[in-house]
């Protein structure tokens, strides 16, 4: 095999990677907690492990809560794992109506000016004066997935998602680099219900301006 032809498969190899499927996953309501908020509804508990989640080291837990807001309450909302340094909560914007709340769209761990709410246990309450977000739509993946689809952490692309006739191409998705990453596109259960998408094996294609 001369070098020409080499390099032509690598250039044909990198490029069918780099428009490769990105898996999409559908983030439902949820909480992250502090140490200190998980202990004070969860006295004397640890953080159990119901199943993992696509990314290392998460997992959705056995124990839930309750949110409380003006208007509404939702239950069995999951709490995922592991503990964190603040505690952060995202809902889609459906949910935040029922709830009767205006939470800003951000990305996680922005926090400040956000929205408020109660979090139940069977066990105590919390107030948060701010944490609730929905969560700004965004894709995982490690370094070398980013030099593949030659992207940076932070910069913005667009995702086209779902089949026709409900197709629907999502702008300024964010993508998010970390060593750790498996590849992996989160929307919110209205994204995700807006392209029809059915929670299984749904994928998205990250579109070039070539």
């Amino acid at each position: 095999m001369s070098v020409v032809d080499a390099g032509a498969i690598a250039a044909k190899v990198v490029d069918v990677l780099r428009h490769r499927a990105v898996p999409v996953g559908i983030s439902n309501r949820h909480v992250h907690l502090s140490q200190d908020d998980f202990a004070r509804l969860f006295p004397g508990q640890n953080l159990g492990v119901s199943k993992p989640l696509a990314q290392p080291g998460h997992f959705a837990a056995s124990q839930t809560v309750s949110l409380r807001g003006p208007k509404g309450v939702i239950n069995n909302v999951r709490i995922l794992g592991p503990i964190r340094t603040y505690t952060q909560v995202e809902v889609s914007a459906t949910q935040a109506r029922e709830l009767g709340i205006k939470p800003p769209v951000r990305m996680s761990g922005d926090l400040e000016g956000s929205a408020g709410i109660e979090i139940i246990s069977e066990h105590g309450a919390i107030t948060l004066e701010q944490g609730v977000i929905i969560a700004k739509r965004h894709i995982h993946m490690n370094t070398f997935d980013a030099l593949l689809f030659g992207v940076e952490d932070c910069q913005s692309v667009n995702v086209l998602v779902g089949e026709a006739p409900r197709t629907v191409l999502f702008k300024d998705v964010v993508i998010r680099v970390d060593p750790q990453l498996v590849l992996e596109m989160h929307l919110d259960t209205d994204e995700a219900n807006a392209a029809g998408l059915k929670g299984a094996n749904d994928v998205g294609e990250i579109v070039f301006q070539e």
